[in-house]
């Protein structure tokens, strides 16, 4: 029985990467039966992206932005736009700066049958993502570890079959017909980063399976870098930090903490305000 999957990625301003990362999608290994519709979104690109695209794979349906949705909002984007064509299997979230595996595919199905196996559900997959030069995992599922002041989570490392997960990164996410019955898209009150782990801990609230595919799905480089700016930068820069989207998310990420972790709330206010406030103190350990 045939598979018709929407691929939803987004990208603002880095041809070359969205372009490697398309080149490597469709010289993946498919399944017999299997189909893929990819949409990306163009937050507003003024770097030829768009024209591109276009030109080398015509059959990509581009969503134009203006430079304001930013992940979250791009992947709304692309999603929305492909349940609206039609009713897919799945949908395939990928982020655009993720060289893919030939076969990553085959091991996102291989998780679907393992946990139709084991739940008798579709669910939610998460590819494993490396570092192209360290090999060191880089981006997948997580595991929440928590004690009675914090939440912390553990990246797992790639096993030969899936294994379950809380928390899965969406730069390489199956997720589901049925998921997305059960959870919906991600949520409007996201706009760059967080959402992705929210969706996940949506769907295990909600009795979705959540696992990490087996093997290595892709490379991509660990882009997070550091969750504090320098002490030598000025206060108000430290506190549109701490407020941006692309920053701490302040507003955002309380909201998650507040939605999935309660217990936690004021332990993540103090540490927000103290990485605005006295930043040196992570200037000197952290380092």
């Amino acid at each position: 029985m045939g598979k018709e999957i929407a691929v939803l990625l987004t990208c603002h301003n880095r041809k070359a990467q969205t372009l490697t990362c398309l080149a490597s999608l469709f010289e993946a290994e498919l399944p017999p039966g299997v189909k893929l519709d990819v949409f990306l979104t163009d937050d507003g690109s003024t770097d030829g992206t768009e024209e591109a695209v276009k030109e080398l794979y015509p059959q990509v349906t581009v969503l134009k932005g203006g430079g304001t949705l930013f992940w979250a909002g791009g992947m709304r984007l692309a999603w929305r736009t492909a349940t609206q064509r039609k009713s897919y299997n799945a949908y395939l979230l990928i982020n655009d700066d993720v060289k893919l595996k030939h076969d990553f595919i085959m091991n996102l199905m291989k998780a679907e049958e393992h946990s139709l196996r084991q739940t008798g559900k579709t669910g939610i997959y998460c590819g494993t993502t490396i570092d192209g030069k360290t090999g060191k995992v880089t981006y997948g599922g997580s595991r929440i570890k928590t004690n009675h002041v914090i939440v912390k989570s553990q990246l797992l490392s790639p096993q030969a079959q899936p294994q379950e997960c809380q928390i899965a990164n969406a730069n390489i996410l199956w997720v589901s017909r049925e998921a997305v019955d059960q959870v919906g898209i991600l949520d409007d009150r996201f706009t760059h980063g967080i959402a992705d782990y929210d969706y996940s801990l949506r769907a295990r609230k909600r009795d979705v399976p959540v696992y990490v595919a087996p093997n290595v799905c892709g490379v991509c480089p660990d882009d997070h870098g550091k969750s504090w700016k320098r002490g030598n930068l000025p206060l108000r820069d430290r506190i549109a930090y701490l407020k941006s989207p692309k920053g701490l998310a302040y507003n955002e990420y309380l909201f998650y903490v507040k939605r999935h972790f309660p217990m936690f709330l004021p332990y993540s206010f103090v540490m927000l305000w103290m990485k605005t406030f006295f930043p040196f103190l992570w200037d000197r350990f952290k380092n």
